[in-house]
């Protein structure tokens, strides 16, 4: 690392500390030559120009909030100086960036299992979904007695994925939920699926099975634990016959086109929006240009950031869908009596991030350049090739089982502070810094902190491309499937019984 702090954008009135650095140490800005006053930790930002009580703090070449007080050069720049300048909900002008259209050209393929139905998955599991939480332990005993069964066969191993949902849950409240399971019995990823319910509940199978629709009965199948007689020994007869089904597909080469990723971030710091996000958003770019396909969500974190993605949109259909993601998650918020603004976490605040604008402009960069090709509900599967909008939360679990729903055979998640969890797909962390990955070897599966030790964006992005294209064919395994951790959470709004 030349240096232990970096100015974003020439127009930025602050720079962001790389590494500790202490109070009385020197800073060289252009001809600024400016002493810092106070210990500064990594990830968080140094005044570099004298901001007025009232005036814009810069990052990123955009107003990330104001101060609330006098800042001099030299001065730690955090919440107890600045406040979001975001307000109320907004109006919005369509204003569209022009995008040069080209058809995009790949010879370049990786190594998938093609689906009857044409789809592509780059892993071969089983997965068993319950319809209802009651029988979350009868999955789970399913799951154990199964891989003791099959851990020979040719297939990446059964999986269970629980939920407490099903039981009681009302109108879009159940909607939600059969939508995000529906999304998930057609998840290319895996060959076969039991779907397990009890049979007194909302979310009974015949319910059930209106809202997942056609499906090919050598793929799916279906157990009603009230009315077998022993569900574990008939749902390991059912299974028996998925696992003879799964082990027909084999890998071949598909194009790059067939291949879909979600993008997320969770726990970010002060680097997330100069490493790890802008890396991510240097594949997305790539992958569309390969013909492939990436989706963003965390739409309270668009907010301060939501017109650079309107003015993205491809049409004036897309960006009015975008309108429409924004405000009716922020009158989500207003429902339920709360600030539309509560954000950054504590953990985004002690690792740097100030205002929920900043959170923003750093986590939309994880959808690099490309237009906006189509914005989907929650719970919704993506049609479109290139990058797409879809709804959900913040949250981490939450939105990973949201972008796996959408389709997803990949998650890439940026983090400055780690997790451990994963989705039902291989879930690729990725460290804003090099203290974490050297510190969580068993969480991080790719560090992006080597983008400040002199390696250019274009070398890292090379070889994230390659270790991606690795995951996709099975020649590497994240970290979250090594340590068996893949699991999913619904959204919930709304009554239950």
């Amino acid at each position: 690392m030349s240096q232990s702090y970096m100015q974003i954008h020439k127009q930025d009135n602050v720079v962001v500390a790389l590494d500790d650095i202490k109070s009385g140490e020197f800073i060289q800005v252009g001809s600024k030559q400016i002493m810092v006053r106070e210990d500064i930790a990594r990830g968080h930002k140094i005044a570099i120009d004298e901001m007025a009580a009232g005036s814009d703090v810069i990052k990123f070449a955009y107003s990330i909030g104001k101060a609330v007080e006098t800042i001099i050069p030299g001065q730690w720049v955090h919440t107890h100086n600045v406040i979001s300048g975001l307000k109320g909900t907004l109006q919005y002008d369509y204003n569209p960036i022009q995008f040069e259209h080209s058809v995009p050209q790949s010879k370049q393929n990786f190594m998938g299992y093609v689906r009857e139905n044409g789809e592509v998955g780059i892993r071969n599991e089983i997965w068993i979904l319950n319809t209802v939480g009651c029988i979350n332990k009868t999955c789970e005993s399913l799951v154990r007695l199964a891989n003791q069964r099959y851990s020979e066969r040719n297939i990446d191993g059964v999986y269970h994925f629980s939920h407490p949902f099903g039981c009681s849950q009302l109108g879009d409240d159940l909607l939600n939920t059969q939508r995000v399971l529906s999304s998930l019995v057609n998840h290319p990823n895996a060959a076969g699926v039991l779907i397990v319910g009890l049979g007194c509940e909302n979310n009974n199978i015949p319910e059930f099975k209106k809202v997942l629709g056609d499906y090919d009965p050598n793929r799916v199948k279906f157990v009603i634990s009230q009315e077998a007689e022993d569900e574990l020994e008939e749902g390991l007869e059912l299974i028996e016959q998925l696992v003879n089904y799964a082990e027909t597909f084999h890998r071949q080469p598909v194009p790059l086109s067939k291949l879909t990723v979600g993008l997320k971030c969770g726990g970010s710091d002060g680097l997330s929006g100069i490493t790890a996000n802008p890396l991510v958003g240097a594949f997305s770019d790539l992958l569309i240009q390969h013909g492939g396909t990436t989706i963003l969500t965390e739409v309270p974190e668009m907010f301060g950031a939501e017109t650079i993605l309107m003015n993205r949109a491809v049409d004036e259909e897309v960006f009015q869908k975008t309108v429409q993601l924004i405000n009716n998650f922020k009158e989500y918020f207003v429902q339920h009596g709360q600030e539309v603004y509560e954000n950054p976490s504590p953990g985004n605040k002690a690792g740097g991030i100030t205002t929920l604008e900043e959170k923003s402009l750093g986590c939309i960069q994880k959808g690099g350049t490309s237009q906006v090709i189509d914005v989907l509900p929650y719970g919704h599967r993506v049609s479109k090739n290139g990058l797409n909008l879809i709804q959900a939360p913040g949250n981490d679990l939450v939105s990973v089982t949201a972008l796996c729903a959408a389709g997803a055979q990949i998650v890439l998640f940026t983090t400055g502070r780690g997790t451990p969890f994963g989705g039902p797909v291989p879930t690729v962390k990725i460290s804003t810094n090099n203290q974490l990955s050297d510190k969580k070897r068993n969480w991080v599966d790719f560090n992006a902190g080597q983008l400040l030790d002199e390696k250019s964006m274009d070398t890292v992005k090379d070889q994230f491309f390659e270790y991606i294209l690795q995951v996709a064919s099975g020649e590497s395994l994240t970290n979250n499937e090594k340590n068996g951790f893949k699991e999913i959470a619904i959204f919930k709004d709304g009554v239950i019984l």
